[in-house]
């Protein structure tokens, strides 16, 4: 069987997102890979593929099933990927068929990787996400890593400091609004199991239903908490309102916690900015988060 390669793309890029520990990690994977080949039983074809943080390796199980073999870079936020996955069994996300969460490599089923909401019409896009949002709004298991209260808590530290030391990136009332969420919000944002990272290009169509979520990062709190990329991706196709509209969230409390996650990530950006001298050009646009912002605050 040959071996996995690394897509060039992700390779490039690693050192950049991943930090300089990604290149042993880069180094191990075709191994790391090949072993879990062999102990699952899989024959490996076509390219690999790869999102932010990782490599899926399309391949075969001995009886012919058609799965992908997903090797992850290890963080905090993908930590207990696997712990939602078996939670939510296959309903409204990909299966998870077997994992060794040490080393970041899961077992997942095959779903059509050329087939995203990204492509499909924006609102019913939306509507798409928000329902699946809502059927994977189970109770969060106590053995869950993360939450939204512990992250609010973080952030009202976290959020100055940064401010300072990037020199004040962004409006001093724009820090302080978000920072009052975090105080308000934080404490009383419940144990529901919400994927945090949930955008188009992170729902796949697939054949025992029509749309499955793939690449959870999964945390324990407010179901508004995760609507925040749904609402910064694709910001030009349509206006928030409609967006936030479709998917039959709390509007009061999806601003809130959108002010708080554009407010960090326009930071993030202004880092990057500091660090590399770019902003990089995946994903969506740092341009619109100071938009988002000013929504979010109703100004």
């Amino acid at each position: 069987m040959p071996p996995l390669r690394i897509p060039p793309a992700f390779a490039a890029r690693a050192p950049r997102v991943l930090g300089p520990g990604s290149g042993p990690w880069l180094t191990g994977l075709p191994a790391l890979a090949a072993r879990y080949a062999r102990e699952w039983g899989l024959e490996f074809e076509d390219t690999a593929r790869h999102g932010f943080t990782g490599v899926v390796q399309p391949a075969r199980r001995t009886d012919g099933t058609r799965v992908m073999l997903k090797l992850g870079w290890p963080h905090e936020e993908s930590r207990d990927e696997p712990l939602a996955l078996s939670t939510w069994a296959g309903r409204g996300s990909v299966l998870l068929l077997a994992s060794a969460a040490d080393d970041g490599v899961l077992l997942l089923e095959r779903l059509d990787d050329s087939r995203t909401l990204q492509d499909e019409p924006l609102l019913p896009a939306v509507e798409v996400m928000s329902g699946l949002a809502r059927r994977l709004a189970v109770p969060a298991p106590a053995s869950l890593t993360r939450s939204v209260a512990a992250e609010a808590e973080r952030l009202r530290a976290e959020l100055p400091r940064s401010w300072q030391e990037l020199d004040r990136p962004l409006p001093r009332r724009d820090l302080d609004a978000a920072l009052e969420v975090c105080r308000d919000l934080g404490p009383e944002s419940g144990s529901t199991l919400v994927n945090e990272d949930l955008h188009y290009e992170n729902v796949l169509a697939g054949e025992r239903a029509p749309w499955l979520v793939i690449d959870p990062k999964p945390i324990a709190g407010d179901l508004e908490y995760g609507v925040f990329s749904l609402l910064w991706n694709r910001f030009s196709e349509s206006t928030v309102e409609s967006k936030l509209a479709a998917t039959g969230l709390d509007a009061d409390r999806a601003r809130a916690w959108t002010l708080v996650r554009s407010v960090q990530n326009r930071l993030w950006f202004a880092e990057d900015l500091r660090d590399t001298g770019s902003l990089g050009s995946e994903g969506p646009s740092a341009a619109h988060l100071p938009a988002l912002t000013r929504w979010a605050m109703r100004t």
